[in-house]
């Protein structure tokens, strides 16, 4: 899930570098990308709807500026690959972006998602140099997108007692960085995960134990869960769309551990109790 568009930040050129296309770069992962490569010193175009140029998934106008002159792009799909229609679209980017001479790309996935799979195997085709970097369940939709119910206490989620391994958004962002500036990484699928399972329910209390009161699990049905996100502003049909496909993801597919963090980056991943820690430090789920 992605989250509200915030103010970018675009580094001034460095000669000799090709410049990076970070698409979503208000997003989660997108936003850490950026602001890591700005610290590299590498030119980076971050672009979003609300950028200049734009960039707009609905909208090919926009694709080719956003790609002139580009090396690299780190492509995230919004609001998610497993849409209908969503590899298609992804696939006509990665056939523009090859046609308009960026060399590599690097593609932000979901684990057990059959858009995603098909979005993958798109860009693998396209003739640049790939990595694709496919995710479990983000840490950080804690204190973005679900933080006004772990505010108040009640974790309502379509989930059941299924055991996800949460990836944190900063190792995502590390191995896309790593894989964007070391050749190493062409042509590798890294599938991320946290270190640990965890069930939703478990998932809450590790949240009440950093916050210091009690967070609740309460599961719900697709409906109630897409009746929320559209009352949050999504669009009905999305939103009804991503709380099946949450519930269908969340059956035990993804229930288990991969070391893709550990082969890309030579660590280990960030553990779900070290981000509720350090999230709860910054007042986000404040009363």
């Amino acid at each position: 899930m992605k989250d509200a568009e915030k103010p970018l930040h675009v580094t001034k050129p460095s000669a000799g570098e090709g410049t990076v296309l970070v698409i979503g770069a208000s997003g989660k992962t997108g936003r850490r990308v950026t602001d890591r490569l700005v610290a590299s010193g590498r030119r980076v175009r971050p672009v979003s709807r609300s950028t200049d140029p734009s960039f707009d998934w609905q909208s090919e106008a926009t694709w080719a500026p956003a790609l002139d002159g580009v090396s690299a792009a780190y492509i995230t799909y919004f609001p998610d690959l497993a849409l209908p229609g969503a590899a298609e679209t992804v696939q006509s980017l990665a056939h523009l972006a090859v046609k308009s001479g960026v060399e590599r790309l690097i593609l932000l996935s979901g684990r057990g998602e059959a858009g995603a799979q098909k979005a993958e195997r798109y860009l693998q085709e396209s003739g640049a140099a790939w990595t694709v970097v496919r995710c479990a369940f983000f840490n950080q939709n804690f204190d973005e997108n679900f933080a006004d119910s772990v505010r108040h206490g009640v974790l309502a989620m379509p989930a059941g007692d299924t055991a996800e391994p949460f990836v944190d958004a900063n190792d995502i962002a590390d191995v896309v960085v790593a894989s964007l500036m070391d050749d190493r990484h062409i042509g590798q699928l890294y599938e991320l995960t946290g270190p640990r399972l965890l069930t939703i329910g478990e998932v809450a209390e590790e949240l009440g134990d950093a916050i210091g009161r009690e967070v609740r699990y309460v599961p719900v049905s697709a409906e109630e869960f897409g009746a929320e996100l559209s009352s949050h502003g999504m669009p009905e049909g999305d939103a009804t769309h991503l709380a099946e496909l949450l519930t269908e993801v969340l059956d035990g597919r993804s229930s288990h551990l991969c070391d893709g963090v550990q082969r890309a980056l030579g660590r280990a991943p960030r553990d779900f109790r070290e981000y509720a820690r350090d999230a709860a430090a910054t007042g986000v789920w404040n009363v």
